[in-house]
């Protein structure tokens, strides 16, 4: 049997545990504490907030490069549609939240990192129903994040298509807690020995990949987007198509996986790697089985846009 402890020895027992990842902890901020820390062992999550045990909440990625955090703005946007998809206010105003990720970050102490900002139900009981929580949570993590390397782009990724089918048009457009079957996703990936999961709805048209958006270049040099039924607009691939105007001509359609064969270039977009080619798709070869040119337009549009419009961290740019 386990012993039954007090307050302290308890406490001591808790603080006293290894914590795996708390390397990459900078700095965290919870609502209910309502302060910063950067102590690794305190990064807690009350087991009867709805956001654990029944993911009944809300999250967004974000990162900053050289003290500037990119597509802050966007991404609050974003999770205000999802609040609103689920019906969840936060205990605080979004401009407070938005100068809350600023402050974590400026805390954190380092010129790049990546955040997390998670949204719950909040805690209260261990039911499903989201009366049981009287306020909802609000956590806010800057974590370190490592640029991939130049080797890793010219190298590309190797797709293929994964098992799990593409999430129903209505949740598929929030970005949810409840991120099991993106989990599942890149599980068969690393058991496949791939980097890319394709999946699609129950038509055959393709959705998107586990935690980023997939675009096509034709034989003709358009690009294609997969048209957002039951995918999650990317803040990176609207961004990107904004970045293309005038450049390049590109359309959204419904998109099957005979495309991707016939492809010259396929695209994953996303917060952290930018744009990045996948070179190879079920074994076959895409295009020259390199980058590409719309490949690394994209990437350098999208690095030279972080530079010029990311928002400055207080503190962390000279």
């Amino acid at each position: 049997m386990p012993p039954l402890l007090d307050f302290g020895e308890y406490l001591e027992k808790m603080l006293s545990v290894p914590r795996p990842g708390a390397e990459n902890i900078l700095a965290y901020y919870e609502h209910r504490i309502g302060a910063i820390g950067r102590d690794p062992r305190l990064l807690l999550l009350p087991l009867d907030d709805h956001l654990a045990h029944r993911g009944d909440g809300i999250f967004e990625s974000l990162k900053y490069v050289d003290g500037r955090i990119y597509q802050l703005e966007s991404h609050l946007e974003r999770m205000q549609r999802s609040a609103v998809g689920i019906a969840l206010s936060p205990p605080c105003s979004w401009e407070e939240i938005r100068e809350l990720i600023l402050a974590v970050a400026a805390a954190g102490g380092e010129k790049t990192g990546g955040i997390r900002v998670l949204l719950g139900r909040g805690p209260g009981g261990f039911g499903i129903d989201p009366a049981e929580s009287p306020e909802s949570s609000l956590y806010i993590v800057a974590c370190r994040f490592t640029p991939k390397a130049e080797s890793w782009y010219r190298q590309g990724l190797k797709g293929f298509r994964t098992s799990i089918p593409a999430k129903q048009d209505y949740l598929a457009k929030i970005k949810s807690a409840n991120y099991l079957p993106n989990v599942l996703m890149m599980q068969e990936a690393r058991e496949r020995g791939k980097d890319v999961p394709f999946c699609f709805d129950e038509e055959g048209f393709l959705a998107e990949s586990a935690v980023a958006n997939i675009c096509l270049v034709n034989s003709e040099g358009l690009l294609e987007v997969p048209e957002f039924t039951h995918a999650l607009p990317g803040t990176t691939v609207r961004r990107a198509l904004e970045l293309l105007e005038g450049r390049v001509e590109w359309r959204m359609r419904r998109i099957r996986e005979e495309d991707i064969f016939c492809a010259s270039e396929v695209l994953v977009l996303g917060t952290g790697p930018g744009c990045a080619a996948v070179v190879e798709y079920e074994g076959r070869r895409i295009g020259s089985g390199g980058q590409g040119r719309r490949c690394l337009l994209l990437r350098s549009l999208i690095q030279k846009d972080l530079r010029d419009t990311g928002l400055p961290v207080p503190g962390l740019t000279s």
